[in-house]
């Protein structure tokens, strides 16, 4: 590593070659399931490119290499417990997302569409172009400034107040 970190290429793709191995066994330990084993090898080499600068030539190269496997494992299986919460089986996700080719799903999008085109011409003027701008041909603030002469602030106000007022009436909130 000292003398990838000397600019030594080669040597840089062997350290990072030769730390697969180091880096596996790390994840194991901290009981990194097998199928995400990759990922944490992968992360943690961005992880020894991000910081490879910080590697002091006198110390064990195996010692730092596991210290930064080691957060990268439990980094890796906190995402996955995170991931297992929000995920859903798939009988259930059958169920609750259908086919979009599904003919009822894409009548039902028509008919979604109809009543947020019908409730935006209904908003006041402002709030309306506000709408149009800024979500519908998703201009920036400025681009949208320059098209209809108003502030950036006026068209912040209008786009907020005309989203709380569409929100109501697709949610029946009103």
């Amino acid at each position: 590593m000292a003398a990838a970190q000397a600019g030594d290429r080669r040597a840089y793709e062997r350290v990072l070659a030769d730390s697969v191995a180091l880096i596996r066994a790390v994840a194991r330990r901290q009981g990194v399931a097998h199928d995400q084993l990759d990922d944490v090898v992968q992360e943690t080499l961005l992880t020894v490119h991000r910081v490879r600068h910080t590697y002091d030539p006198t110390r064990s190269y195996d010692a730092w290499l596991a210290a930064l496997a080691s957060r990268r494992a439990i980094d890796g299986m906190r995402r996955s417990g995170r991931q297992a919460h929000r995920e859903v089986g798939d009988e259930r996700a059958v169920a609750l997302h259908p086919d979009e080719q599904d003919a009822s799903a894409e009548s039902e999008r028509a008919q979604q569409a109809r009543r947020l085109r019908a409730a935006i011409d209904e908003l006041p003027p402002g709030q309306r172009e506000a709408v149009e701008q800024l979500g519908l041909k998703e201009l920036s603030l400025n681009e949208a400034a320059a098209r209809t002469g108003r502030s950036t602030g006026a068209l912040k106000v209008n786009l907020h107040r005309a989203l709380k007022a569409l929100r109501g009436r697709i949610h029946g909130d009103d």
